[in-house]
């Protein structure tokens, strides 16, 4: 049985949930999905200029799980900059 998955502090909510390459119609697009955790890590790490211990206890989560989450927020977003996907905001 798996550890239950605490609830993380989110103070950001994106007034924009698309991003996509200029001139290629959403149909044609894939879609690579970024969770709101995702991106307000992003925003303390790179917008607030947080460092990592500051940043995991703003999100009420450990200095680990913060930077596997940062992980894969870039991991997502690199591939979708390099291969030419869409990048949608999962507001849950």
């Amino acid at each position: 049985m798996t550890r239950p998955r605490l609830c993380r502090r989110i103070r950001f909510n994106p007034k924009v949930s698309y991003y996509k390459p200029q001139g290629v119609p959403m149909r044609f697009l894939e879609v690579v999905e970024l969770t709101r955790e995702e991106v307000e890590a992003l925003r303390l790490k790179n917008i607030k200029n947080l460092d990592q211990i500051e940043a995991a206890k703003k999100m009420n989560t450990s200095q680990s799980t913060f930077q596997r989450i940062l992980s894969s927020a870039y991991r997502k977003i690199s591939k979708a900059i390099i291969e030419g996907k869409a990048i949608k905001i999962i507001k849950d």
